[in-house]
């Protein structure tokens, strides 16, 4: 297994944004269980002839948190945060520095070989599969180096195959295939050996919407009928919306928030915009809850906060207004952590109160 290279995160300075998280922490028999995990990089660079720097990069610091089995957790943050840092360590891949590390009970670092036929990991960035080869000689492959029973592995390869429409693509050198196509192929190559633990780094990466809706509804399956733990990184944060009841957020080598997405969204005061398309052009539109951040010609963007839903203020321009088309964009992570920074920093510097 390979991942990309990004620092980590840790246990920060705000403590968890919901009730009952103090029972996700370390001690409380979690099935993924960090405590105090912390990974130090030397970074060596030239700084003349015959000269270089060393310098220490801590990409991870203090890292502590609890994930129940069968929990489904976003796990997210702008790029460098330390995501896919965490999960190399995770798998085995990277040993921490310090601290402890436990999943299903098992040290990844110490026994990495016995804890890989128990997780399954798709790195939306690189492949598993074998590139030259058809995609169903990867299957194969992977059946004998898991030593998975002929019977089991027929019935979960038809099923992954007609759950992830990949039938017409068995045949077809993985090098042919679209990043769409590559990634349900990676998925359905990380289930194979029916994992206790799922690690999904991007893994709606290049799809377009209807396979984003396919793996999104096939995550949602595994997650129920096998009660399979899954630990999510995405940038898309409708995956998170529509797959996760705890979100995770890392930043600069910290764990910044741990709680409900809409309790994120209100933490980082973070907002949606509805893009309005008119059938002529009319003055900026008042409705409730919402406040035009720009209008060119027949076109309005409306912002309204991120935890609110759209149908209301949807349905109420609808009937108002002379609507053509309309669209939502969500909010970037990097924007809502930005947002969450600046709250933070305004109440640090705000005057004690007098009251």
């Amino acid at each position: 297994m390979t991942a990309t290279g990004e620092t980590g995160a840790s246990e920060g300075e705000t403590a968890p944004h919901e009730a009952g998280a103090a029972a996700r922490r370390p001690g409380g028999g979690g099935f993924i269980e960090l405590d105090g995990v912390e990974k130090v990089f030397d970074v060596r660079r030239r700084t003349g002839f015959m000269r270089r720097e060393r310098r220490e990069v801590r990409a991870v610091d203090a890292l502590s948190f609890s994930v129940a089995r069968g929990e489904m957790v976003g796990y997210i943050g702008p790029n460098g945060a330390g995501k896919s840092t965490t999960i190399k360590m995770l798998t085995g891949i990277l040993t921490p520095s310090a601290g402890r590390l436990r999943v299903a009970g098992i040290d990844p670092a110490r026994e990495r070989t016995r804890l890989a036929r128990r997780i399954g990991v798709v790195f939306g960035q690189r492949t598993t599969l074998w590139w030259d080869l058809p995609l169903i000689d990867s299957y194969r492959l992977m059946r004998r180096m898991y030593r998975i029973e002929e019977a089991r592995y027929a019935h979960n390869l038809d099923r992954l195959v007609e759950l992830l429409d990949l039938g017409a693509l068995l045949d077809v050198p993985v090098r042919q295939l679209s990043l769409g196509q590559r990634m349900r192929g990676d998925i359905a190559a990380a289930l194979l050996h029916d994992p206790e633990v799922l690690y999904l780094d991007e893994p709606t990466i290049g799809l377009d919407v209807v396979s984003k809706a396919k793996v999104r509804e096939f995550l949602r399956d595994v997650n129920a009928e096998r009660g399979t733990t899954v630990l999510l990184t995405t940038h898309d944060l409708q995956d998170i919306e529509q797959l996760c009841s705890r979100v995770m957020v890392i930043d600069h080598g910290r764990l910044v928030y741990d709680g409900t997405l809409t309790g994120l969204h209100e933490a980082g005061g973070s907002e949606r915009v509805l893009v309005v398309d008119l059938e002529r052009e009319l003055p900026p539109i008042d409705v409730p809850f919402a406040r035009v951040d720009r209008v060119d010609g027949p076109r309005q963007w409306l912002a309204f906060p991120a935890g609110m839903s759209a149908a209301g203020l949807v349905a109420r321009i609808a009937a108002d207004f002379p609507l053509a088309d309309l669209s939502v964009r969500e909010p970037d992570i990097e924007a809502v952590i930005a947002r969450m920074y600046a709250g933070r920093a305004q109440d640090a510097e705000a005057p004690p109160s007098l009251s």
